[in-house]
């Protein structure tokens, strides 16, 4: 199976953890350009190129895009019935269509929810989602609309964007060509206009407060699979530019060892301007445990955008799980929750004792939400969470 956490071992060169600094040079400035997207319509840009527009289509609003913090007031939530034997394999893919539709009927309850779904899964997603799920026919690779989908930002003048991030199928480790159409089509049916850009990376990769500050792995964007010659510089530049970004703290990340090549939602979390939820593996056998005990020590020494020092709350994962979907792909962590009105959704692993340690952790963090906690056992089995399934789509503030 050829998912989140394996995938084809000959696409690697070894795992790297990549040092602060950046590992890569310098290329041309990169430029952000806009268009209006045709609603109802996919881009008919190719999935394997990635180029500047060199004309803009739409006039760029006056007024600085901004990401909005996912805990803000929330218009819709997007998400893809998108598993298949092909990728998923027979023993996981009905298990893995009813926890997308259990993540979706538990948002349903607070907020719209639209789900993409090829036109052959309709009747099983209708049968499996129910009433309260938005169906809406699109072709589609995968089920994981945090990375294909578009990153939707707002402005001061009431305006919404979505950013096409130019999805690669995380450095062409997965077939992508329909995924990569997603984020316009997604524009489209939203009714905004997309902001073009040449970078290459995926949502789950971005951390945001919604006040300038970011968190994002460098293994991820710095990695010559998705932006070969772009250096640290000129992508914070551009990330800047495009989601109204005052300072990025980057954490090293790990490539190799996952699909996604350590997205930045696996391992911190905003809660709100100033907390941050950070993961912690406490296992020396595990890559994870330098990887998380290093980004920790980054996080507990650096300030945000407004200079302030983060408060750090430190989860932990469970100490056991399941074992009907036990494998070595399974991502058994809390920090992939998500965060929509009313709400947070978060996993629950079986050990009853971690399990209400994060639900009490999250309740501290998030007080007057309800806390959610799902078994999304066949999803974590390929590698991926409840975050990776969703993309928000903000209301235009």
């Amino acid at each position: 199976m050829i998912n989140r956490r394996s995938f084809i071992k000959q696409t690697l060169t070894g795992s790297t953890l990549l040092l602060s600094n950046g590992l890569l040079t310098a290329c041309n400035e990169l430029t952000p350009e806009v268009a209006t997207a045709a609603p109802n319509k996919p881009s008919a840009t190719s999935a394997t190129a990635v180029v500047n527009i060199p004309t803009v289509i739409n006039t760029p609003a006056a007024e600085p895009w901004l990401m909005p913090d996912e805990s803000e007031p929330h218009k819709r939530t997007w998400m893809a019935f998108g598993p298949s034997k092909e990728i998923w394999g027979t023993k996981l893919l009905a298990g893995v269509q009813d926890s997308l539709a259990a993540i979706a009927q538990a948002i349903a309850k607070f907020e719209p929810v639209n789900m993409l779904v090829r036109e052959e899964d309709l009747d099983t997603a209708k049968k499996k989602c129910g009433p309260n799920v938005n169906l809406i026919v699109q072709p589609i690779d995968d089920l994981w609309m945090r990375d294909a989908g578009p990153v939707f930002v707002t402005n001061a003048k009431r305006e919404k964007a979505a950013v096409n991030f130019n999805f690669n199928g995380w450095g062409k480790k997965q077939e992508y060509a329909r995924d990569a159409k997603v984020a316009e089509f997604v524009a489209g049916k939203a009714g905004v206009q997309v902001l073009k850009t040449s970078l290459v990376l995926e949502g789950g990769g971005i951390e945001v407060d919604g006040h300038g500050t970011a968190i994002i792995t460098e293994s991820c964007v710095l990695n010559a699979n998705r932006n070969p010659g772009v250096s640290k510089a000129q992508c914070e530049t551009e990330l800047k530019r495009l989601l109204g970004l005052r300072k990025i703290i980057w954490l090293p990340g790990i490539a190799g060892k996952d699909i996604t090549d350590a997205h930045t939602d696996f391992y911190a979390r905003f809660a709100q301007p100033g907390v941050v939820i950070a993961g912690y593996d406490p296992d020396p056998k595990s890559f994870d445990y330098a990887v998380t005990k290093h980004h920790l020590e980054i996080l507990n020494a650096v300030t945000d955008a407004s200079g302030k020092k983060l408060e750090v709350v430190v989860l932990e994962g469970p100490s056991s799980i399941r074992p009907k979907y036990a494998n070595k792909e399974f991502a058994a962590g809390y920090i992939n929750f998500y965060v929509f009105n009313g709400g947070v959704l978060l996993p629950e692993f079986g050990d009853a004792k971690a399990d209400e340690k994060a639900r009490a952790s999250l309740q501290k963090a998030y007080p007057g939400r309800a806390i959610i906690q799902l078994n999304i056992d066949p999803i974590a089995a390929g590698g991926g969470g409840i975050h990776c399934t969703t993309q928000q789509e903000p209301v235009s503030l």
